[in-house]
């Protein structure tokens, strides 16, 4: 079963667009990386689509937080390897991301053990999601990053997750079960199959049984966890949830990231569930695609011509923070969420 999804879901990852096709990137690498500027709403509209620029936006945003922060997070470097070999994987900036993610499982934690249980999380789905894409085998570093998952593993099924008030990765530990389902589900080699995994997999339908989704994003988590585990969501749960993300598609072909949730902000100002975001759209399209919703189906037709045209000069896609008005990161995961939506559409040019 778990195969099966991969090839079916994964092919636009494994189909890799040469960049000469869509205009040269710049080989952007640690050294000479200039950061793309601030995430700001007022940039403007790009004018013309170009996967060439997000790839730059993508590299030079991911090293810089590296470079900079020096630690990995849903919204930047796990977004990265995720959504990176969609575009091409022979890339200085990707080997970098990828070398530096790799090391956390066999250097970092086992001398100094990881910053959080969210790390390891992160750090298994963003090299298990990596490997599918790329060469289709599970990397050593891997297997210890999703081992070490289930060392950390509660006995409720759940993970002592970041609760920063950053929704929608890092406000409670609904996130971390669904995206631990998907790394085991994602994860080559039949890794599913182990029985650490089985074990651990028992415990996360526990959880998600116990726990219902506080979100319709998390009731989409599960959706996207339901290609690997068909057993989490029943086929009447898989259709009302296409349905509810169906309906908040927007008049213009995009979708809110705030309208996914209730999430109340930080700064005290209201939500802004009526503009349609990178973040927002890509994550609805990216879900629906992989829940069986054809490519030439209306809706994600207008999703991708949406995302077509509002790609800002930089090549970033815009999403604006669900927390407050400052560095807007989860235009970092908008955007790669952007380009992993056109690759599961095959809508790269």
């Amino acid at each position: 079963m778990h195969a099966y999804v991969d090839l079916r879901w994964f092919a636009g990852l494994f189909v890799v667009v040469a960049l000469a096709k869509v205009g040269t990137a710049a080989d952007i690498t640690a050294d000479n990386v200039v950061g793309p500027g601030p995430n700001q709403m007022d940039e403007s509209l790009a004018g013309e689509f170009s996967l060439a620029r997000a790839a730059d936006f993508l590299d030079a945003s991911s090293l810089q937080w590296q470079n900079e922060r020096g630690c990995l997070t849903c919204h930047t470097n796990m977004a990265y390897l995720f959504a990176r070999p969609g575009i091409s994987s022979d890339a200085p900036a990707h080997a970098t991301v990828r070398r530096f993610v790799e090391t956390l499982p066999t250097k970092t934690w086992p001398t100094e053990g990881p910053a959080s249980d969210a790390e390891v999380v992160a750090a298994a789905a963003a090299l298990a999601f990596n490997d599918a894409a790329t060469s289709g085998k599970l990397h050593p570093a891997t297997r210890a990053a999703l081992d070490r998952m289930w060392e950390d593993q509660r006995e409720d099924g759940g993970w002592e997750w970041l609760k920063c008030g950053w929704p929608p990765m890092e406000s409670d530990d609904h996130y971390g079960v669904t995206l631990a389902a998907i790394a085991v589900g994602v994860a080559p080699d039949d890794y599913a199959d182990t029985d650490q995994a089985k074990q651990g997999m028992h415990r996360i339908r526990n959880y998600l049984a116990d726990n219902p989704p506080p979100t319709l994003h998390h009731e989409a988590m599960i959706l996207w966890a339901s290609r690997y585990f068909e057993d989490l969501m029943s086929d009447e749960a898989k259709q009302a949830c296409i349905e509810k993300l169906l309906a908040l598609q927007h008049d213009d072909g995009g979708w809110s990231a705030a309208s996914l949730g209730d999430w109340q902000r930080a700064d005290g100002k209201p939500q802004d569930t009526e503009s349609s975001d990178g973040y927002g759209t890509g994550f609805a399209i990216y879900v629906l695609r992989g829940a069986g919703v054809e490519a030439e189906h209306n809706a994600i037709r207008r999703g991708i011509a949406w995302l077509k045209s509002n790609q800002r000069v930089s090549g970033r896609w815009f999403t604006r923070s669900l927390n407050r008005d400052n560095k807007h990161f989860l235009t970092h995961a908008g955007t790669a969420m952007a380009v992993m939506a056109l690759s599961a559409c095959d809508a790269s040019k």
